[in-house]
């Protein structure tokens, strides 16, 4: 039986762990539309609409939440409105979201509120700030959880959700990672005007709590990576309070050497970070898809605190100068074996496995605390 799956997304990061799962269930025969809002459709980070705009076969809506530099509780309430009344028109039979942004947060609002079935992707990880809590309020909010590793399923049942509701996929974005990009890396560095043969990636993000010395350790950070001599791609920031303190300083850095851009597409993304010496930074992508394809990474601070085991990942503060450099002597170009910490590529086809059982449709929407 076909069905309407309706994904929420905000951002280029959960949209590349949600397009391998909304591709499977088109595949799979089901309808598939997305909900398009938040820094998507912002031009300083890239428009990054256009790459839901570019996925065949499935129905997009757009919805403008925000404007630069309006507060988190604003931009909630906008999301909650604006998807509330998409539900109403669209009436799927499940709404899938990721993570722990305040967009996922809206709509798991809205699904709970209005008894729709949903699909919570990543729940249950640990890290070192309020996304923290907007994830576990998610997996409180939710109705089925994917996860990405036992260890994640293990607190979602501490959080007291039911066994059956919990499925262990793997993350989403390794399917993309796992099979060849398509395009080649002269491709990569043509369309992005990358003038270095070897070169690193550097992306930091704002920590929403840490707002007030989030300027001071960007400058740190890439004050130590400029003074390293080395060549860096730098993807710039999410839209989160403190980033206009991170872009005043990756604007500043110098071009020779560090080549800024607002975003990527994502084959081409996979294929920078196949063929880069390391990744330096605060990304998920640092923890997840880097240890996955053996790429050394250098996680800095605390927003991916405890996150990952991987032994090619090295932590440090922003403003540890030293601890840095020697991660660049040290780590530069030498791979390591792929870490399978969080799967091995197949989180959309366990996906949509489980939307063919009937027992997945049958659950009660009322939740309960199971002890």
């Amino acid at each position: 039986m076909t069905r309407h799956l309706l994904f929420l997304t905000g951002t280029r990061a959960d949209f590349g762990k949600l397009e391998p799962l909304a591709a499977a269930a088109r595949d799979a025969g089901h309808r598939v539309t997305f909900f398009v809002t938040g820094m998507h459709l912002m031009d300083r980070y890239g428009l990054t609409a256009n790459e839901v705009r570019r996925m065949p076969g499935v129905a997009v809506h757009e919805y403008v939440n925000q404007a630069e530099g309006d507060a988190q509780d604003l931009i909630l309430a906008r999301t909650v409105t604006g998807f509330s009344d998409f539900v109403r028109q669209a009436r799927p039979d499940l709404i899938v979201l990721h993570g722990d942004r305040i967009e996922a947060l809206a709509g798991a609002l809205v699904a709970a509120t209005n008894y729709i079935r949903s699909a919570h992707v990543e729940g249950g990880e640990v890290s070192g700030t309020i996304d923290e809590v907007f994830r576990h309020c998610n997996t409180k909010l939710c109705t089925h959880h994917f996860v990405s590793s036992e260890a994640a399923a293990a607190r979602v049942r501490s959080l007291g959700e039911p066994p059956a509701t919990i499925h262990a996929i793997g993350s989403p974005e390794l399917d993309f990672h796992a099979r060849p990009s398509g395009v080649t890396l002269e491709e990569v560095r043509g369309h992005y005007a990358i003038p270095f043969a070897e070169y690193g990636i550097a992306t930091f993000h704002p920590v929403t709590s840490e707002q007030d010395t989030i300027g001071a350790q960007a400058e740190a950070l890439f004050g130590a990576l400029a003074e390293s001599g080395r060549n860096f791609v730098t993807i710039a920031p999410n839209n989160d309070p403190g980033s206009r303190a991170i872009f005043a300083c990756l604007e500043a850095l110098p071009k020779d050497r560090f080549r800024l851009l607002p975003s990527m597409r994502f084959a081409h993304f996979s294929e920078l970070m196949k063929n880069a010496a390391c990744m330096v930074g605060n990304s998920s992508a640092g923890v997840r898809e880097a240890p996955f394809l053996g790429l050394p990474s250098l996680d800095i601070g605390s927003r991916q605190s405890n996150r990952s085991d991987a032994p090619s990942v090295t932590a440090c503060e922003a403003g540890d100068r030293q601890a840095i450099l020697d991660f660049l002597v040290r780590h530069w170009g030498r791979f390591a074996p792929s870490h399978a910490g969080f799967g091995q590529g197949s989180a959309a086809e366990r996906f949509v496995d489980r939307l063919a059982q009937a027992d997945f449709w049958a659950l009660g929407l009322q939740k309960s605390f199971h002890d």
